[in-house]
Formats: C-alpha cells, sequence, structure tokens
C-alpha cells in the first residue's frame, strides 16, 4: 500500500524548497538580464518547465514582485523588489554609510568612485559617485564581472583560504577576456599580497585604457566585505598613482572604522 505524505515531511519540504529555489532563479534572471522578458524567455533562460514558470509568475505578479511592461506580456521586477531595495539600504550600514565616503573621495580625485562587493562568486558595483570626465570608464551598477578580472577581486576573497577561493570560482573565470589564462597560482600570490596591505591596483582587464584602483573595507571580523575603486585612464594613474591610492585607502579605513563600530559623521 502507497504511503501517504503527511504535511511537514521531507518530500513535501523538499516541494517547498524547489518552489523558493524557481522563486529565487527567475527574479536573478531579469535582474541578470536587465529587461522585461516574455515568461516563455524567463523559462528557456533558467531551464525550468513554462508550465512552472507561469504559475511562479502569476503569483509574483499579484504580489506585485513582477510587473507586466508591455503588451506583449513581457515582465521585469516590481514595485516591491524596489520598496525592500529601499528598506535594505536604509538599514544596511555599509550602503547607508558609503555614499558620504565615496562623495568625499569623488571631490579629493575628480574621479568616479565605487563601492564594490562580492555577489555570489562574481563582482558587481553597488554604488557610484560619478566624476567630472564626460566619458564613460566605469562598470554599470549591478553588472557582475568575473572575480578574477578585477582589481577588487584580489581582496574580496582574501579572507578566504586558497582551497576555498578554488572552490568559489568557476574554472572559466580564469579566462581573461583576450582568451589568455591567468594562472591560479599567480591569482592565489596577488590575493596573499593585496590581502596584506589592503590595497590593490592593476590595468584593467576588460579595456587597453584605464587602471584600476581597489581598497579594502574591512568589517569588524577583519573580512573584506567590500571595496572602495576608482578607475582612471592610465596615463592620468601612472602620474597621480600617489595621490590616487592615499584618498582611496584613507576612505577605505575610514569606512572600515565605522562598520567597526567607530564615530559616523551621518549618526
Amino acid at each position: 500500500m502507497e504511503a501517504i505524505e503527511k504535511p511537514g515531511s521531507d518530500a513535501e519540504n523538499g516541494r517547498r524548497a524547489r518552489g523558493i529555489d524557481r522563486v529565487v532563479h527567475i527574479l536573478d534572471y531579469l535582474y541578470r538580464q536587465g529587461r522585461p522578458l516574455r515568461v516563455n524567455e524567463i523559462a528557456k533562460g533558467i531551464g525550468a518547465p513554462r508550465s512552472t514558470v507561469y504559475e511562479i509568475a502569476d503569483h509574483l505578479l499579484q504580489e506585485q514582485m513582477l510587473e507586466v511592461f508591455d503588451d506583449e506580456g513581457r515582465v521585469f521586477l516590481g514595485r516591491r523588489l524596489y520598496f525592500y531595495g529601499l528598506a535594505y539600504t536604509e538599514r544596511f550600514d555599509l550602503t547607508r554609510e558609503a555614499g558620504k565616503h565615496l562623495k568625499t573621495l569623488t571631490e579629493k580625485t575628480g574621479e568616479t568612485s565605487q563601492l564594490c562587493v562580492m555577489q555570489g562568486n562574481k563582482y558587481a558595483v553597488i554604488m557610484m559617485d560619478h566624476g567630472v570626465r564626460h566619458f564613460k570608464i566605469s562598470s554599470n551598477v549591478g553588472e557582475t564581472i568575473a572575480l578574477p578580472w578585477t582589481a577588487s577581486g584580489r581582496l574580496l576573497v582574501s579572507h578566504l583560504t586558497d582551497g576555498e577561493i578554488l572552490k568559489l570560482i568557476p574554472e572559466e573565470d580564469f579566462i581573461l577576456p583576450d582568451g589568455r589564462p591567468l594562472p591560479t597560482t599567480k591569482f592565489l600570490a596577488e590575493v596573499r599580497a593585496a590581502g596584506d596591505v589592503g590595497f590593490f591596483s592593476c590595468d584593467t582587464i576588460v579595456d587597453s585604457y584605464t587602471h584600476c584602483f581597489a581598497a579594502a573595507v574591512i568589517n569588524e571580523k577583519r573580512e573584506c566585505v567590500a571595496t572602495l575603486c576608482l578607475v582612471v585612464p592610465r596615463e592620468d594613474a601612472y602620474r597621480r598613482f600617489d595621490a590616487l591610492k592615499a584618498a582611496l585607502t584613507g576612505e577605505a579605513e575610514a569606512l572600515s572604522d565605522v562598520l567597526r563600530g567607530g564615530h559616523s559623521a551621518l549618526a
């Protein structure tokens, strides 16, 4: 005789967990694509049954976590998520405090400053204060990039062991944009050197004309939870290196002090 599933059984809990995973996958896929999509496009993109994705999308639309954006039924992230984001920035000390330091850094250097974090196993810019240059040389807010391609990547994983780093970062992320492999031994050595001083800079790997500076933002556990960054044309970066580094590391240290319980000018 077939067993009857009881509420709260492992099977039921497993289905519920898979349903939650689908919700996360749908929202994350829309976020990464950055544009409204048809539901069947989402289903194909996340490799899920269309019927399942249609059912979940309908619930998310009812809860305003998704919204329909055109007559063809394309959907995108909804206003309820916007309100969640506002609540996050109001309560999370890092983003609340970082704005002041980004503004000061831009005023000191004239360059666009960024707050960068690790998002999953990638790097992402989450806040930016624009400098005086008339052309764009920095990543977009929310855009994810392979950690080994960035100066910040060396700092953001510096609190992990070598084994944890290699387990975290996909093998394909060690292939640079021009197709050259980045030896993991070289990357790990740069991680350790960067972690020791809380700073790393390099010519930007994704283009041929900028130099990236990154300084660690350290929490009370001595972990690098974010970086402050400057992306500067190479000629200017080489000429102003010491001044740019001093301004950047000074603001990163000040923000780190706030996170570790020091005084906040916003208090």
